[in-house]
């Protein structure tokens, strides 16, 4: 199973759905909370080149945000990508 970073903050919605998202699939994802710490959000804005959150890398992948996770699961590609295989 292949390492989930996710980038979030407190009361960011699709933070938490993203999150309920992998939960389905086993996976607890390593947090890293932009809101409690300013240069942590500049890293990932370097990182991604977004400011939006949440911001998914699975391994090395850079998913993106919610809806693109959301886009590999209805795809049937999600699990494959968590497993390595993709």
């Amino acid at each position: 199973m292949q390492s989930v970073l996710m980038y979030t903050t407190r009361i960011c919605p699709y933070c938490q759905m993203a999150k309920r998202l992998l939960s389905r699939k086993g996976v607890a994802p390593e947090e890293v909370r932009i809101d409690e710490s300013p240069e942590m959000r500049e890293a990932m804005m370097s990182r991604t080149g977004r400011r939006t959150v949440p911001q998914i890398f699975i391994g090395e992948t850079h998913v993106g945000g919610f809806d693109e996770l959301a886009a590999l699961e209805r795809e049937g590609k999600l699990d494959a990508l968590l497993a390595g295989a993709a």
